[in-house]
């Protein structure tokens, strides 16, 4: 039995440690704080793409002596989700004043297990109070300009990038055509997905493998695929989210926001995520009422963005699995 071994090399471990002190020690230089927050708690996303890992505990052990006694909390059970990102955590500290602040951790998804998957994975998050999302992305190209010095960037909008591989304008085509181009890219079971849905299977399979290699920035997604971004109406008058993706050599390496500050939008969009879930036979899962009412108290104008570390790491060991990046990946453990 050898799968107790770690899949990292030594050499890599070593590299994956300094890289996790480079990050830090960019930010710290630029006099944003790191915070340390959950990853149980009782709400998770709602998004309907993200599946959450589920965990249930018994209370007692959570219990001070003095409540041992009591036969209804020493009954009690427990449970919450492992954390998909910060972000609602952070959220909540920004709204409380923290100013810029990045998060170094660990994330769960379930079901995301493969070549550049793992349920669990190591994850940069961080928020720039007072900053529109271009500003952010240019911060992301500094920083992975400190990793892979030589690194070619590209900034392209998601509607240029459509108009260049498919000749359609994805803001404004008609949703038969999104789905009829869906079915030749896949199947017919594209003939009645939603337009969101249509878009992204069309990016992933379509224009992402033809990026140019680097760093690629996509900036101005479909309204349809705001999630946490906040919308405006473009110069040709299409309302798009202020919401980027990067793509290192043509693999997906993080995902930002012009951060939405409106809770009862936000609300509005959870409901839509849970009709969404329902439609698509999934768990239903609980708003968040703590990030809802972080919003109402007042968040910051700021942007944020998560990015995969271990994707990255990929890149900088031209590694063709996360199992060699990461010392113990799921197949072992």
């Amino acid at each position: 039995m050898t799968d107790w071994q770690p899949g990292i090399s030594l050499d890599s471990l070593r590299q994956r440690g300094r890289v996790l002190a480079e990050l830090r020690s960019f930010f710290q230089r630029r006099d944003v704080l790191e915070v340390d927050v959950p990853v149980l708690a009782t709400t998770s996303v709602t998004d309907r793409n993200i599946d959450s890992i589920s965990a249930s505990f018994s209370g007692s052990p959570l219990l001070n002596s003095s409540s041992l006694d009591d036969p209804l909390l020493a009954d009690s059970s427990v449970s919450g989700y492992l954390q998909t990102s910060p972000e609602y955590f952070m959220k909540r500290l920004l709204a409380a004043g923290s100013g810029d602040i990045f998060c170094l951790g660990k994330a769960f998804r379930n079901g995301e297990v493969g070549r550049r998957h793992n349920p669990e994975f190591t994850m940069l998050e961080w928020y720039r109070c007072g900053w529109h999302e271009h500003q952010l992305m240019d911060e992301l190209a500094e920083l992975i300009g400190t990793l892979l010095p030589n690194c070619e960037i590209h900034k392209l909008s998601y509607a240029d990038l459509f108009l260049q591989h498919l000749e359609i304008d994805p803001h404004q085509a008609a949703l038969s055509q999104l789905q009829k181009l869906a079915v030749e890219a896949a199947s017919d079971a594209w003939s009645n997905e939603s337009r969101a849905n249509c878009l992204d299977l069309l990016f992933s399979v379509v224009i992402e493998p033809q990026l140019s290699g680097g760093l690629v920035l996509v900036f101005d997604y479909p309204a349809c695929q705001a999630a946490l971004a906040t919308c405006y109406s473009d110069a040709q008058g299409r309302e798009v989210s202020r919401r980027f993706e990067a793509f290192l050599n043509r693999v997906e390496l993080a995902n930002g926001y012009f951060e939405l500050t409106d809770g009862q939008e936000q609300a509005r969009r959870f409901a839509e995520d849970q009709q969404a879930r329902k439609a698509a036979g999934k768990p239903d899962v609980e708003v968040d009422q703590h990030l809802l009412a972080a919003l109402e108290s007042g968040l910051p104008v700021c942007s944020g963005v998560a990015l995969g570390v271990d994707r990255l790491l990929m890149q900088i060991e031209s590694a063709s699995s996360i199992d060699q990046v990461m010392p113990f990946s799921w197949d072992r453990c």
